[in-house]
């Protein structure tokens, strides 16, 4: 049985799989901020939305490629469960800290479109 293959379908079926699921619920959940930050032009809203998801997606599942090599030898299911551990482990730390990049901008845009609303309104006052 060769174990290097077997780590290598599970480690592409884990890691797409959260990627996915972690996209989606960044899309999802981000179009509110996004119709926010401009102004409540939902089109524009989407289309940006649709392309951070393209992007999220191509980034995610390219470095989950990239690093998809195992150089050890991998003699047993406990290696497996092992190296998964720590390639899979990797790829939930780069989904949380791309999770916590996209909040910064989102509340960065929002804080700046706030401020625009506030002093567009205080100069026709």
């Amino acid at each position: 049985m060769n174990y290097i293959i077997i780590t290598y379908c599970l480690y592409l079926t884990i890691t797409i799989a959260l990627t996915i699921w972690v996209a989606r619920t960044l899309f999802k959940n981000g179009k509110v901020f996004l119709v926010d930050i401009f102004h409540g032009n939902k089109e524009l809203a989407d289309s940006v939305n649709n392309l951070l998801l393209v992007g999220f997606y191509l980034v995610n599942i390219g470095y989950a490629v990239y690093t998809l090599q195992v150089t050890s030898s991998i003699t047993n299911f406990q290696e497996v469960i092992e190296k998964l551990s720590v390639k899979v482990g990797f790829i939930i730390l780069i989904l949380g800290a791309m999770h916590f990049f996209n909040l910064y901008i989102f509340f960065t845009l929002r804080k700046k479109a706030t401020m625009e609303k506030r002093f567009k309104t205080n100069v026709i006052s």
